[in-house]
């Protein structure tokens, strides 16, 4: 008699499991993970695994606090993986339809994918502890005035983070940001078509020029990248190249360029002139030089170099210009205004990240005030909503004697659960004739 064999499961789920665990052993960046899946791995099932690990990272804190009170010794990562995927199940079940039914289908769906991706033995485990996590996982949000580590616990931040936040910003805008992150992000883009009508599926936006892109709309988001008529970009990220101001003609330094959505952007506006865009040496290079060669109509040079090593003698070994009308650097930061796209960030964070960041971001500033020409603007900003990373960093640069020369003319700092969209800081210094 012939086995008739079962048939395949999804190939989401142990992908899922795969990147899962190897982030669980080495705590790979997502970006990286979702990287390294198989072009083989596409349409909705690739949506489905990038879906399950982004979910499982951004509500790790609870599900491996619950977990973790539910079994004696932490299990293998590719059963650890199972474990929190259905965890993270549980939590999109809550308040649904027929909520029961769905929660019983989870708990057979793990147990199953167990057998395929973990071993046979550890299925029974599986299926004991998913059966009590549903049962742990369904309470209700903490009350209002909760202590920081069970606001840390429901919400899966670090409980340093929610003790430095509630200092920050208070009880009742903490919660909101930690709400705010929890939430799936939002993709945007900005349309690059010039007159050109953008297409029905993009959705107009509170921010001229950007749209929301709605779920399930690749097939047609893809040849709008490929031929540059749209860029996937933030919202938030307008608003240090809306202070810089640049202007067609003039030549602007982008100081910390890669990626090199701001470097196109600020090419977009000026239509005409020169665009120095300059970043280390390193694996986002290739990013920013594709961007660059979407830049229409203005002069663009790359220049790989670090900002604090003697940046003018090496524009002068480039032909380039050693002052420039205006110069945006756009710091390397602790990430805290775009943690809802940028899951991973708050689990590499370490207590005394943000006051190294602020220290190489004076630095920074520093060095890029020296390339700004006399009457030129300079435009400091960060992704960052710490007051440490941001206003403390510009006085401080105010109160040194390179600051002398500049004025502060405007600044903005967008809090992303205010703002609805990322957050972030920007600063327009002045220099005087």
């Amino acid at each position: 008699m012939r086995t008739i064999e079962p048939p395949a499961p999804p190939a989401a789920w142990p992908a899922a499991v795969t990147l899962l665990s190897r982030w669980l052993d080495r705590r790979e960046r997502i970006d990286e993970l979702i990287d390294s899946l198989p072009a083989t791995l596409a349409g909705a099932e690739r949506a489905r695994c990038q879906h399950l690990v982004f979910g499982v990272i951004r509500h790790f804190g609870r599900l491996d606090a619950a977990i973790g009170r539910l079994v004696s010794h932490s299990p293998r990562f590719p059963t650890r993986a199972v474990l929190l995927m259905a965890g993270y199940e549980l939590i999109e079940a809550q308040g649904a339809p027929e909520a029961e039914g769905r929660v019983a289908k989870i708990v057979h769906h793990a147990v199953e994918q167990s057998k395929r991706v973990a071993s046979r033995a550890e299925a029974g485990m599986v299926n004991a502890v998913v059966r009590k996590l549903a049962v742990a996982l369904a309470v209700p949000p903490p009350p209002k005035l909760a202590p920081a580590e069970t606001l840390a616990e429901y919400y899966s931040h670090p409980d340093w983070l929610v003790r430095r936040w509630l200092v920050e910003f208070g009880a009742e805008a903490t919660r909101q940001l930690l709400e705010w992150n929890q939430t799936p992000s939002t993709v945007y883009a900005r349309w690059r078509g010039g007159a050109e009508a953008p297409p029905d599926f993009l959705k107009p936006t509170a921010w001229p020029g950007f749209f929301e892109v709605p779920s399930g709309h690749w097939p047609k988001v893809g040849p709008l990248l490929k031929h540059g008529k749209i860029y996937l970009q933030d919202p938030g990220t307008r608003l240090s190249v809306e202070l810089l101001a640049p202007r067609a003609g003039e030549t602007v330094l982008d100081a910390c360029a890669a990626p090199g959505g701001k470097s196109l952007l600020i090419a977009d506006l000026m239509q005409s002139g020169r665009i120095v865009a300059m970043d280390l040496a390193g694996p986002r290079i290739g990013r920013l030089k594709e961007n660059l060669a979407r830049a229409g109509g203005v002069e663009v040079a790359l220049v790989q170099a670090d900002l604090l090593e003697q940046p003018a003698a090496v524009l002068k070994e480039h032909q380039l210009p050693e002052l420039f009308d205006a110069v945006l650097v756009d710091v390397p930061c602790s990430n805290t205004g775009v943690m809802r796209h940028r899951a991973d960030v708050k689990w590499r964070l370490d207590p005394r990240d943000i006051g190294k960041h602020a220290r190489q971001q004076l630095t920074l500033l520093h060095a890029a005030a020296r390339l700004v020409a006399p009457g030129g603007r300079l435009v400091y900003s960060t992704c960052s909503i710490d007051p440490e990373e941001n206003e403390q960093v510009v006085r401080a640069f105010f109160d040194s004697r390179a600051g002398g020369p500049f004025k502060l003319e405007a600044s903005t700092v967008t809090l992303p659960w205010v703002a609805g969209h990322d957050g972030a800081a920007a600063f327009r210094l002045s220099r005087s004739l």
